[in-house]
């Protein structure tokens, strides 16, 4: 028989980080056990509003048994110890359906464990539940014709973007401590944003992305961890970081938990920019953004505005478009074929958009490089940027398009912020620092030089330490 928690008990447990859940374990103030069962009960009573998570291993309980039983016998598998994660329903999971939100897969079982699933659990986290994504992981919302759509927590009539989305709504709403996405255009950074949480897409190679698909478009692509608090996001990422062998774009990494030690704010030469290239942006948003400079200000940063004016000459948007367009339905074409009647009306309208000629494939490279060359610059002068992670704040769902302030603008707009990030590889952190009117997270984006992770979530802790949305989880569940 099923022995669910008290209610108080549960609350407590659900509401910890991930670093706080581990460290009760290990000193014995609730039991692996008791945290599983925790989040199981919380899963059963949440998810059916929420639709975040849509499949679960069978062995979660045996799991945490078993670490229970290293514990008594004084054994620490490792920083996670007890700890459960989620993973995007993109990422392999051995013996788990892993769908890729299609119908396509819908009864695919992988043989093995994506990389960074394997080294979360040699960390000793217990893998509890898959979460729930757009199809293929190519939207900027989360629904799909296998499980359906997902549902921000914070008002269930809004989207928690995507395609990360079902994995952030997981988290704020207390059904899981941590877990793993992945970012091609934003889709770690938007979802943590919509949702008020903290999510890193780190630069490009840091993390094998071994067992995630789809396997096109690589150098653009990003696996990245979702939580609550900078401190899970600096555990996971060092974590999961570093070559695997079997990622050519992988590279080796020396972990470092950057927050040890004392960041000299003084130091740093920071930008920030709430509208330029990334506009129009809502200005609700561009108010948090200008407080959150104004913050790091106050902590000595030589902090400047800056407009990002030879920025606004190219379209980062236009040329992700262009080249994932060839190379995506290249790869796509195959898995395919003869099947459109059973990819949703998102995916089937995204195929049949015109084809790109080779001369604008060949122009869209042409203006990538010229845009990385840009922002190489910019990071010449600055040691980070802050902007906007989003135009708005969590959107209406199936939103054909988005109003900001008197504007409307098309959905991909979405986007606009994030999506430049990925083409050039450059880390970028999402952190909640602020609210709506009506009770809506807005989160703002720290961008880094490449491989400067560590003063990124520095940064990135001065802002939660000063005014973390992450304090806070939906009242209404």
């Amino acid at each position: 028989m099923k022995r669910h928690l008290g209610g108080t008990l549960k609350e407590e447990i659900c509401y910890l980080d991930a670093t706080q859940i581990s460290s009760s374990i290990r000193d014995k103030k609730f039991s692996s056990q008791e945290v599983a069962q925790a989040f199981l009960d919380r899963i059963e009573e949440i998810n059916p509003i929420i639709n975040a998570l849509v499949a679960f291993p069978d062995d979660v309980v045996e799991n945490a048994r078993q670490a229970d039983e290293a514990i008594a016998r004084g054994e620490i598998w490792g920083p996670l110890h007890g700890v459960p994660f989620t993973v995007k329903d993109c990422i392999d999971t051995k013996g788990i359906v892993t769908t890729r939100g299609s119908r396509l897969f819908a009864d695919r079982v992988p043989d093995e464990d994506a990389t960074v699933v394997e080294r979360i659990k040699d960390a000793g986290g217990i893998l509890i539940g898959k979460s729930n994504m757009p199809e293929f992981a190519l939207w900027w919302e989360t629904d799909n014709l296998v499980y359906g759509r997902t549902n921000n927590p914070w008002n269930i009539e809004r989207t928690p973007g995507g395609s990360s989305g079902g994995e952030a709504a997981a988290i704020v709403a207390g059904m899981s401590p941590l877990g793993i996405g992945s970012d091609v255009g934003g889709s770690v950074r938007e979802p943590a944003n919509y949702c008020g949480i903290v999510g890193l897409k780190a630069t490009h190679g840091r993390i094998p992305l071994t067992g995630h698909w789809p396997e096109t478009l690589l150098r653009f692509m990003h696996v990245g961890p979702l939580a609550t608090t900078i401190r899970d996001i600096s555990l996971s990422f060092n974590l999961m970081s570093g070559a695997d062998g079997l990622d050519s774009y992988a590279i080796p990494y020396s972990a470092e938990n950057g927050l040890d030690s004392k960041l000299d704010a003084v130091n740093l030469k920071i930008g920030w920019c709430s509208d330029g290239p990334f506009g129009p942006i809502d200005s609700e948003v561009q108010r948090t953004v200008s407080e959150a400079a104004k913050v790091l200000s106050e902590y000595g940063a030589d902090v400047e505005e800056v407009s990002l004016r030879t920025w606004s000459e190219f379209s980062p948007q236009q040329i992700s478009s262009t080249i994932f367009g060839v190379e995506g339905a290249h790869y796509l074409g195959p898995f395919i074929d003869g099947k459109h009647g059973e990819l949703s009306h998102i995916m089937q309208r995204r195929l049949q958009q015109p084809e790109n000629t080779l001369s604008e494939y060949l122009d869209a490279l042409s203006e990538l490089d010229g845009f990385r060359q840009e922002v190489v610059r910019y990071f010449k002068s600055f040691d980070l940027l802050i902007c906007p992670v989003g135009p708005v704040p969590a959107h209406p769902h199936n939103s054909r398009g988005l109003h900001v302030g008197d504007q409307h603008v098309l959905g991909r707009h979405a986007l606009n912020c994030t999506v430049p990030f990925d083409l050039t590889g450059s880390p970028a952190l999402s952190v909640p620092f602020g609210w709506t009117a009506d009770g809506l997270p807005i989160g703002v984006q720290l961008v880094g030089r490449h491989f400067d992770e560590v003063n990124l979530l520095k940064i990135g802790l001065i802002l939660e330490s000063e005014r973390g949305a992450n304090r806070y989880r939906p009242h209404n569940l």
